[in-house]
């Protein structure tokens, strides 16, 4: 199986090389997949896993704005539709100066197995631009809005793709994105998801991320007779994922010491409450302010240009960006008594950090099953939408952790292993190929 995962990834780094994040997150998911497509030929005779690897398009453009002193500014903006094989191309726009076809690339092709986890009819799709928001304006943020989707808008569409936000793609970003589409398509429609709710959006859309990695790391530790009670946690970022997950965390009695941004990280002994979270929302959403700030406010330790995941802890959930979180660290967790670890953001964990967790046998939930919640009530905004009419917040608390609890369970009947242990990161793979793999296989040679 090595010699034939190998075989599969060298012809895929030639044929898009140079895309380092599109390469790890296709072997992460082939490693399991290959396996279980020699073991199911039809899959093979079809090459599904090799069609599945192959976004449907790639959209480039090119997007003009000026800025408040009246310059002309360039930036690219993309849309990567991956696979539509079971709904709508369906996922999140990023605004970073990362932002590139490889990221995307990985992104829509995780996308893909993430919403097929969720059972609700979206495929995958993600998109985005090199714009950077931050110390932008408020009139500069406008007007790139308006300028990325006088472009975008051609190619999306209720039944088509529905975007939504990302890093750099928050509540003002989309009601601009939303506000030029329908003045452009002279139609009201769901075609974005995480609108404001005076305008078709959903009730914890805000929260759904970060519960949901909770929910999940929760059924993860039921299922081995423990819970969230008494534990302690440590979580990166301190953005809408990070606060909410360390909300939810609270709610359900565990003990949250860490939040972190791109200066460094906070380390709060005494655990921190929905009162300091509260002021961190405000500090990040309103203020825009640095994470030093709680230290200085609540006393807390101030670590500079570190990440969290030295601090001792049951717990660890990396809710900041991709490849945060690498072999030492990983190392570190485990030897100092982590016993699961719920991934927040989108491929937080290098392949090597991984690796030490499958080794370790601890509980460890990757991206695709854990961040699933986010896509998740997107897809209940869409559904809410096409219906005309808003469910209340219980009703979707009660749907997001339904869809949770499923997923949970797909990942235990596919990822089951020797010795009755349960590989997460297996069992997501297979759980999440199977429902792609047999539409694409329905649909013949297209």
């Amino acid at each position: 199986m090595a010699t034939d995962l190998q075989r599969f990834m060298s012809g895929l780094k030639r044929r898009n090389p140079g895309e380092k994040e599109f390469h790890q997150a296709v072997e992460e998911v082939a490693a399991d997949l290959i396996p279980f497509i020699k073991a199911h030929p039809k899959y093979d005779e079809l090459q599904i896993l090799e069609r599945l690897t192959e976004p449907d398009r790639i959209i480039s453009f090119r997007v003009c704005w000026q800025d408040d002193q009246g310059n002309v500014r360039t930036n690219r903006g993309f849309r990567v539709q991956h696979n539509n094989a079971i709904g709508p191309y369906k996922g999140g726009l990023r605004f970073h100066k990362s932002v590139n076809r490889s990221i995307l690339k990985f992104l829509a092709f995780e996308q893909t197995f993430k919403n097929s986890l969720t059972g609700l009819p979206m495929g995958g799709a993600k998109g985005g631009s090199d714009f950077n928001p931050k110390d932008k304006s408020e009139h500069e943020i406008m007007r790139f809005c308006q300028a990325f989707m006088t472009e975008l808008y051609r190619h999306i569409g209720p039944y088509t793709d529905v975007p939504a936000g990302d890093i750099g793609v928050g509540a003002r970003e989309v009601s601009y994105l939303f506000g030029q589409y329908k003045r452009i398509s002279n139609q009201f429609t769901g075609t974005i998801t995480g609108k404001g709710l005076a305008f078709g959006g959903s009730l914890i859309r805000a929260e759904a991320t970060g519960y949901g990695a909770v929910y999940l790391l929760d059924d993860m530790l039921q299922a081995q007779g423990q819970g969230l009670e008494g534990k302690s946690a440590v979580i990166s970022g301190s953005g809408n994922v990070a606060t909410h997950a360390a909300e939810k965390l609270i709610d359900l009695g565990a003990r949250v010491l860490t939040l972190s941004d791109s200066s460094g990280f906070v380390y709060d002994k005494a655990g921190m409450t929905q009162e300091k979270i509260d002021w961190i929302k405000d500090l990040k959403e309103r203020r825009r302010g640095r994470i030093k700030e709680y230290a200085d406010e609540f006393g807390a330790e101030y670590h500079e240009g570190a990440r969290p995941w030295g601090v001792t802890a049951d717990l660890a959930l990396p809710c900041a960006t991709q490849n945060e979180l690498n072999e030492g660290e990983a190392k570190t967790l485990v030897a100092n008594g982590c016993i699961g670890v719920s991934e927040g953001a989108n491929m937080p964990s290098t392949l090597d950090a991984i690796h030490v967790f499958q080794n370790a046998g601890i509980l460890y939930a990757p991206s695709k099953a854990a961040n699933a919640g986010g896509v998740a009530v997107s897809g209940l905004e869409m559904t809410q939408n096409s219906m005309r009419l808003s469910w209340s917040k219980d009703e979707l608390l009660e749907r997001l952790r339904k869809i949770m609890a499923g997923i949970h369970e797909q990942c235990a009947l596919h990822g089951r292993v020797e010795g009755g242990r349960v590989d997460y990161v297996k069992g997501a793979n297979v759980a999440g190929f199977i429902k792609v793999a047999d539409a694409m296989a329905a649909y013949g040679v297209i």
